[in-house]
C-alpha cells in the first residue's frame, strides 16, 4: 500500500483509540435490525450485478469510432488530461483504493468502543460499502463517456473493451471516499468531543484525493469524474451510518455535537497533506527513485504493508 496518507490514517485512529480505552464502555450509537439491513444489503449487491451486466453489454468502440475522438468535444476543465495514460499510476491507485477498503474495518476495530460492537459496524460498513457500488455500477453501466487514454495511442487492447467508456464516474475515488469517510463518521459517533477528530477527517478527505490523482495519471477518469465519485462516496460513507443513529437508549442530545468546523479544518489540512505528498512523488519520480506499494505476512505470519523505495544506479 501507499504509505503516508494510509498510515497517517492509521495513527490517527489508533491513537484516537488508546485515548478511548480508558473510557466507559458507551452503548451503540446505532439501530440495526438483521431481518431489514441484510435484505437492503442483499439487494443493493443484486443491483450492482445487474450494474456490471449493463456494462459488459456496453457497445464497444471500433476502430473508426477511436479515430473520430476529438479532445477540443472535451470541457475545458477535463482536457488536459486527454491522451494520458499510465499503468504505474493505475497499480498504485489500485493499492490505495484496495488497500483502504481492507484497512478500515480492521483500524476501527482497534477502537475500544467499537470492538464491542463490532459485528454490527462491520455489517453497516458492508451496507454502505454496497449502497456506492450499486450507484457506481448502475452509472457507468448506462452512461457512455470514452476514458482519457482513448484520445491517446497507448492502453493496447484495452482501448477496445466494454470498460473503455466507463470514464464516468470515478469507482476508485468513490469506494475509497466511502470507506474512509465512513470510518471518521463511525469514529465521531463512538467517541463524540474526541481531540483526534480532526486528523481522523482530515485523513479521510486526503486518501480519496490521492487516489483520485493517480486515477487521473493513469488515464482511466478525468478530473469531473473523479470529483463525482469523491461527493457520491463521501456522502454516502456519511450519510448511511447517520440514518442509523437512532439506537433504544442512546440519546443523542446527550453527546457533544458534531464539530464540523474542526471536521472541515481537518479535511482541509489532510488535503493539503495529500497534495503535499503528490508534490514529493512527482519530484522523486523523476530522479530514478521508485516507489512500489508493497504488502505480505512477515515470517511470523504478521500482516505488514508499506512502500519499498529503489533507486537507480
Amino acid at each position: 500500500m501507499k504509505p503516508r496518507p494510509t498510515l497517517l490514517f492509521a495513527g490517527a485512529l489508533l491513537l484516537s483509540g488508546c485515548q478511548a480505552a480508558t473510557a466507559q464502555q458507551a452503548p451503540s450509537p446505532y439501530s440495526t435490525r438483521f431481518a431489514v439491513d441484510a435484505p437492503i444489503t442483499v439487494g443493493l449487491a443484486g443491483l450492482s450485478v445487474t450494474g456490471l451486466y449493463l456494462v459488459q453489454q456496453k457497445h464497444v468502440s471500433t476502430e473508426a469510432e477511436l479515430a473520430a475522438l476529438n479532445r477540443q468535444d472535451i470541457p475545458k476543465v477535463d482536457r488536459f488530461s486527454a491522451g494520458w495514460y499510465s499503468d504505474r499510476a493505475q497499480v498504485t491507485s489500485d493499492a490505495f483504493c484496495y488497500g483502504t477498503l481492507a484497512l478500515v474495518p480492521a483500524l476501527l476495530s482497534f477502537d475500544p468502543k467499537v470492538h464491542g460492537r463490532y459485528g454490527q459496524v462491520a455489517g453497516l460498513y458492508l451496507e454502505t460499502m454496497s449502497a456506492t457500488a450499486a450507484i457506481f455500477t448502475l452509472t457507468v453501466g448506462t452512461v457512455y463517456r470514452s476514458r482519457p487514454y482513448l484520445y491517446g495511442t497507448e492502453g493496447g487492447s484495452k482501448r477496445h473493451g466494454t470498460i473503455a467508456t466507463d470514464s464516468f464516474f470515478g469507482g476508485h475515488t468513490a469506494h475509497t471516499a466511502t470507506a474512509t469517510f465512513f470510518a471518521a463518521q463511525v469514529f465521531h459517533d463512538f467517541n463524540p468531543g474526541s481531540a483526534a477528530q480532526p486528523y481522523v477527517w482530515g485523513a479521510a478527505a486526503a486518501l480519496p484525493a490521492v487516489v483520485a490523482y493517480f486515477r487521473v495519471r493513469a488515464g482511466k477518469h478525468f478530473l469531473t469524474d473523479n470529483l463525482v465519485g469523491y461527493a457520491v462516496g463521501a456522502t454516502v460513507g456519511v450519510v448511511v451510518p447517520r440514518l442509523h443513529r437512532s439506537a433504544p437508549g442512546y440519546d443523542a442530545a446527550a453527546v457533544p455535537a458534531q464539530n464540523f468546523t474542526d471536521s472541515l479544518v481537518g479535511c482541509g489540512v489532510g488535503a493539503a497533506a495529500g497534495v503535499v505528498a503528490l508534490h514529493f512523488y512527482k519530484k522523486v519520480h523523476g530522479t530514478g527513485v521508485s516507489m512500489v506499494p508493497i504488502q505480505g505476512l512477515s515470517v511470523n505470519g504478521y500482516a505488514y504493508g508499506g512502500l519499498m523505495v529503489t533507486r537507480r544506479w
